[in-house]
């Protein structure tokens, strides 16, 4: 396995300085931000998908640094029942399609958004439970909307050689295994899972139990770590609407991995994914609103290099 960044966390610097912190630190790959919600600080689609020159510029940047480029990032809804934000994030992921296979890059990593409850919503409708009446609006937004549409987009995905890894996040369709493997089923095997644990965790999920469900629909992994507040979280339980920055009140919160869980869940989490097949790279991603992101990234580099699977005499690996 490689180690990887989500340069997303510095879009406060150029993407050469990014590129710098990362060859600095020993990291191997980067995920890059182009477009939705992530942003395209770092790279536009738009400009390299015309510009040759711009775009040898930006592979030569990630290549003299003996860096490589392990997933391109849009993570959008495409489902918004607001059609300038569906139409705004559908652009994104298509454009970002095009140029991964430009980039020779195989990972576009996004959501599976969320419609609204109807043709006639303006926000998405995240359905939780089936009472009253939600079954037929889940239905409704399986049938109508989420299937065919990641019908599509797997199949335009697999003419340009590029796989789709949608992260299992709650407030989209997808946000458990048994979501992504329903839709896996309906949309064809070029859809599978960014595994992110830090979003299976608050949601009581065991994500070593998950590795081995989606064993190899695994296409790409997120390292991210959440700390459960045991004080607050028995009180009112884990579905928590409060904003981030109010650490103290909330039920979990992101951590930088280390800080939520130890390293023996680390270590088991890593070897599990090797037994089911996953030997790509472990991506980064800094959401620790208790740390700045250097130094959120360095104490997860420090940390990773302890658990992560090293070759061993005789070329036997181990966790």
């Amino acid at each position: 396995m490689k180690l990887g960044v989500f340069t997303v966390l510095f879009q406060d610097k150029s993407f050469e300085e990014a590129l710098d912190i990362a060859a600095e630190l020993g990291i191997e790959a980067v995920e890059v931000g182009t477009g939705g919600y992530p942003g395209d600080a770092h790279c536009k689609p738009s400009v390299l998908l015309e510009d040759k020159k711009a775009l040898e510029g930006f592979k030569n940047a990630v290549k003299k640094r003996n860096l490589v480029i392990s997933g391109l990032s849009c993570h959008g809804n495409p489902l918004h029942p607001e059609s300038r934000v569906a139409d705004a994030h559908h652009e994104a992921f298509r454009k970002t399609v095009l140029l991964a296979e430009k980039l020779g890059v195989e990972k576009v990593i996004t959501f599976s958004g969320c419609p609204g409850g109807s043709d006639a919503d303006r926000t998405p409708n995240w359905i939780t439970c089936p009472w009253p009446g939600f079954t037929e609006i889940l239905k409704w937004q399986w049938e109508e909307k989420i299937i065919p549409y990641w019908k599509k987009q797997a199949d335009f995905a697999r003419e340009h050689g590029v796989k789709i890894c949608l992260e299992m996040h709650p407030g989209f369709s997808v946000y458990n295994p048994e979501s992504l493997l329903r839709l896996r089923e309906a949309a064809g095997d070029n859809i599978g899972a960014n595994f992110d644990p830090s979003h299976l965790f608050w949601q009581g999920i065991d994500p070593l139990a998950a590795t081995y469900k989606l064993k190899d629909a695994i296409y790409y992994v997120h390292i991210k770590d959440t700390r459960i507040n045991q004080l607050n979280s028995t009180i009112n339980g884990v579905l928590d609407t409060k904003p981030y920055s109010e650490e103290a009140k909330r039920s979990w919160l992101f951590r930088t991995v280390g800080y939520g869980h130890s390293y023996d869940f680390w270590k088991d989490f890593l070897s599990t994914l090797r037994l089911v097949g996953y030997d790509y790279v472990l991506s980064i991603e800094h959401e620790d609103s208790l740390m700045s992101s250097r130094e959120g990234l360095e104490k997860a580099v420090s940390f990773l290099k302890e658990v992560m699977l090293k070759e061993k005499p005789g070329g036997i690996w181990w966790a």
